[in-house]
């Protein structure tokens, strides 16, 4: 909001209903109407109130808080509630009934498959799940030791390269093509990178294996000691699932923004994959077990939780920037993980994170405060467990992701009121000046 003129609510005039408020402001004694729709104002709305600049007013929105830049029918959450839905449906019935494949059509088309429809997927999934030999030679162009997502980002935004049709954004059919491409070829890429790093050769696709039967076994298949269980084959749907789409969080912003631009959906994926990387979006279920391992034993629990109180620790995988209330992902994913080490092996930091959750949801430190536990407190455990180096677990995160930037970026290309993003910004440096002797 400009510093020269305030807007505020007027006590005795302001409405709610029939989708309008009025608005006064004081500086200049006049009242504005607008309407109200979906709960939100149409910031166009506020140029009409003009600042001593002679423009309108804009507003002051960091990390767009609360600034909705675009209409989806893909995902609601309700963060104060605790719920998250794909299109309409609750994520726990979506984990417990429905495969992660079914949920990516979900995403992409509205409405679940029937058989012959998941069949057909499974299918063109199939079809579509190679990779060119020139991305294989990229992947090995990389050090052994390079993260998993520089490779994963640069080899997204090179398969673009292949496939030059891509760029005809504004035809429908064209650009569900392209999600499914990109659903197909996402596995088959990441286990690439992920046998490149242990430095082994890729292991092709089978077409006759599920989704997640699959992805395991192109990554693990001749690895020692490893045999297909469909526990963990189960629970990598489960996760996938889980993190299929997430409304627009810092990843999928970054997919509708490059999208806006008219770029091909393999820039734009690259460009989702690019925010992933950040610690702050997609690296917590790393950091949970980095602070799992410092707190080392169950002795060792209450200190640590002293230091969180006095500012000198930080209890992660606690809180969203969404939820208020318990992430409903996490509370799938701890069943989730009482089913895996029953496979595998009890994880030796399992105590640890238990005590921590029963603190946490005990004292009022934390409750005042609503940090619940959230979908990464427990996931790092078990993709620990199931055998995935700590640095790929951003990776599985994005495999998982994949239906859903697909999903956003086919939608927003479809949008009608869609244009390029351009942030307006507030200026606070020099006024206009001249170079000396000029």
């Amino acid at each position: 909001m400009s510093h020269d003129t305030t807007l505020q609510s007027a006590p005795a005039n302001t409405t709610a209903t029939d989708g309008t408020v009025e608005l006064l402001d004081q500086r200049t004694g006049q009242r504005y109407t607008f309407a109200v729709e979906h709960d939100a104002l149409q910031a166009k709305d506020l140029l009409q109130v003009k600042s001593t600049a002679g423009i309108g007013l804009g507003t002051y929105d960091p990390g767009f808080l609360n600034t909705a830049a675009c209409k989806s029918k893909i995902t609601f959450i309700d963060g104060d509630q605790g719920i998250l839905e794909y299109r309409g449906y609750p994520i726990e019935q979506l984990a417990e009934r429905v495969s992660f494949l079914e949920v990516a059509w979900l995403l992409l088309e509205g409405e679940l498959p029937t058989p012959a429809q998941r069949a057909s997927f499974e299918q063109e999934i199939g079809y579509h799940s190679l990779v060119p030999d020139q991305l294989i030679g990229l992947i090995r162009s990389f050090a052994r030791d390079a993260h998993p997502m520089s490779i994963l980002m640069s080899a997204m935004a090179a398969l673009g390269a292949h496939f030059p049709e891509s760029k005809d954004i504004k035809d429908p059919e064209n650009r569900r093509k392209q999600v499914i491409r990109l659903i197909a070829k996402m596995p088959t890429l990441a286990a690439m990178i992920a046998r490149h790093g242990l430095g082994l050769d890729p292991v092709l696709p089978d077409n006759q294996a599920s989704y997640s039967a699959n992805f395991l076994q192109m990554i693990f298949r001749d690895t020692p000691g490893w045999t297909q269980k469909p526990e963990l084959v189960r629970a990598m749907d489960i996760l996938l699932t889980l993190h299929a789409d997430h409304e627009q969080n810092c990843s999928t912003n970054a997919v509708r923004g490059v999208g806006s631009s008219l770029a091909d959906p393999y820039t734009a994926i690259a460009a989702g994959i690019g925010a992933l990387y950040g610690p702050a979006h997609g690296g917590a279920n790393e950091a949970v077990l980095v602070m799992l391992e410092k707190i080392k034993t169950m002795d060792q629990v209450p200190a640590f939780i002293e230091s969180v109180k006095t500012g000198k620790g930080r209890l992660m995988g606690f809180g969203h920037r969404v939820y208020k209330n318990y992430d409903p992902r996490a509370r799938i994913i701890k069943e989730l993980a009482e089913q895996v080490f029953a496979v595998t092996h009890p994880h030796p930091l399992l105590p640890i994170a238990k005590e921590l959750e029963r603190i946490a949801l005990s004292d009022d430190y934390f409750v005042s405060r609503k940090l619940y536990p959230n979908v990464d407190f427990y996931s790092g455990l078990i993709y620990q467990a199931m055998g995935f180096p700590v640095e790929f677990f951003t990776v599985l995160f994005a495999v998982g992701r994949t239906p859903g930037w697909g999903s956003q970026w086919h939608e927003a290309m479809g949008d009608t009121d869609m244009k390029i993003a351009r942030p307006k910004q507030i200026y606070l440096g020099p006024a206009r000046r001249n170079l000396p002797g000029r």
